[in-house]
């Protein structure tokens, strides 16, 4: 038995648009790929995972710019030696710098989206990462340094104790703040390392 379509074209009618249902079957190839529960799970663990790590590194560089900002003793100030102010100015963009990685790792435990483009922000991740890791474990040496200088000389130790156990407390904390970047700068690199193999920053 001809269908209708058939009989009205041999009658030189137009042809009647298909049902709906059969177009709608055209669409079904050209949605996104279904991620399984399991999948969606892991990622959200490995997102929850970089907060967390950008969260300790905030809480130690924070308190370690806050620290030396504010230790200044009798005659002595944290102004007046190169190495102290670079503590405080490496920590103070790394507090911010952490503050920043966290709203766009919450953005992306929320939404599932990145805040810029998925290459720009994985390379922006692991690059800003490198960088400041360099340069807190460079500001964290060079206090260290003048801290041991300060104690061996024992002028300003002697006048003001409290001067440099609170520089000692702000380099601590600095270095801490320096290993909980290094991690988040591990897990950065493997979403670059995702991002080169698999064209995502996921690797499932």
């Amino acid at each position: 038995m001809r269908s209708p379509q058939f009989q009205a074209a041999r009658n030189g009618e137009t042809p009647s648009p298909s049902p709906p249902q059969q177009r709608h079957n055209h669409h079904h190839y050209n949605q996104t790929p279904f991620h399984s529960t399991l999948a969606v799970q892991k990622l959200r663990r490995f997102n929850w995972l970089i907060f967390i790590f950008r969260l300790a590194a905030f809480f130690f560089s924070c308190p370690s710019s806050v620290f030396m900002l504010t230790n200044s003793h009798g005659s002595s100030h944290w102004y007046d030696f190169d190495a102290f102010r670079f503590v405080f100015a490496a920590n103070a963009i790394v507090a911010l710098y952490s503050l920043f990685e966290m709203v766009v790792s919450v953005w992306e435990i929320s939404w599932g989206l990145t805040i810029f483009p998925e290459a720009l922000q994985v390379w922006f991740d692991f690059s800003h990462d490198q960088v400041f890791a360099y340069l807190l474990m460079s500001a964290q040496s060079a206090g260290t340094a003048l801290a041991r200088v300060l104690k061996e000389d024992q002028a300003t130790c002697n006048t003001s104790s409290w001067f440099c156990m609170q520089a000692d407390i702000s380099i601590a904390l600095g270095f801490a703040g320096f290993l909980f970047l290094g991690f988040s700068s591990l897990l950065s690199g493997f979403r670059v390392a995702c991002l080169i193999i698999n064209g995502s920053r996921f690797h499932l």
